[in-house]
């Protein structure tokens, strides 16, 4: 009998709408954007999204998994505290790591391993490592997602500064003491919780490893298109696929790692700070 392909948990209606999906470029490009209502970028709507995913980022599986009428408002202000609390919150990147979640969930149908937020030791520390830790698994292979963020108003610092980042953290000696972490941090109730800890076992080969691993990375920043149209029309489908293909072949052009896969997902904002004020706003009434 073949292997059982595991479902994707269920997860909260899609908002953010694909612009572009390329799986044959290489590196893989996927864009999403808010649109608009009213002849305005759906920043406030986004915002309300973004608290609707709170519980699946923030909690840790068994927690998810009694989450109930009895208890959901509870455990929506502890997602909601562990995020950040603080008043200084306009240079805070948890909303990109928010975004990078919701879109590996809807494009890609992965599954959250491990909620870093769940781990904090305070409030308005930040979270090290990796941006996020899903797998996609299915009846034959079994991929581990190791997510990166730039949540910026600016594109190509965003690129220059992932790509950095992506050179260090795809090192030996960088990934193994990631999966170390990881493995740690695994909730033993997961369902593929055996599998994940096997992959990350410090005896299994770090060749093994590369091979299985996924580098989602994901790049906000503040769109001259969306911010130039008013409507999703044809032209501003157009304008903001062109868009987007220039954000993505400046970001293949950089020195990648080539030891693992790596997919790019970028979101185009109509303005980042006006989206991280009505977050924030949200965040705290539900604290």
């Amino acid at each position: 009998m073949p292997p059982r392909t595991p479902k994707s948990p269920p997860h909260p209606d899609p908002f953010l709408e694909i612009r572009v999906h390329d799986l044959v470029s290489l590196p893989g490009l996927t864009a999403l954007c808010a649109g608009y209502e009213s002849k305005k970028w759906r920043c406030k709507a986004l915002a309300d999204h973004l608290i609707e995913w709170l519980p699946e980022f923030a909690l840790k599986h068994s927690e998810r998994e009694r989450f109930g009428s009895h208890n959901g408002v509870a455990l929506l202000r502890e997602a909601a505290r562990s995020i950040y609390t603080s008043d200084k919150y306009q240079n805070r990147g948890e909303l990109g790591e928010i975004l990078l979640h919701i879109a590996m969930r809807q494009v890609f149908k992965t599954a959250p391993a491990v909620a870093k937020y769940f781990f904090k030791d305070s409030a308005n520390n930040t979270v090290k490592g990796f941006d996020a830790v899903h797998v996609v698994a299915t009846g034959s292979s079994f991929e581990l997602w190791l997510g990166e963020v730039k949540f910026y108003e600016d594109v190509a610092s965003a690129i220059t500064d992932v790509v950095k980042e992506l050179q260090a953290h795809t090192k030996r000696n960088y990934m193994r003491d990631e999966c170390t972490f990881i493995a740690k941090k695994i909730d033993p109730t997961w369902p593929h919780a055996a599998t994940l800890k096997a992959l990350l076992h410090q005896n299994t080969s770090m060749d093994k490893i590369f091979a299985a691993v996924c580098i989602p990375v994901l790049l906000t920043y503040d769109s001259v298109t969306i911010a130039g149209h008013n409507a999703v029309t044809a032209a501003f489908e157009k304008a903001l696929a062109a868009e987007v293909r220039r954000h993505h072949m400046s970001y293949a052009s950089k020195k990648l790692p080539t030891n693992v896969k790596i997919h790019l997902f970028l979101i185009p904002l109509g303005a980042k700070r006006e989206l991280v004020k009505a977050f924030d706003k949200r965040l705290k009434s539900y604290q």
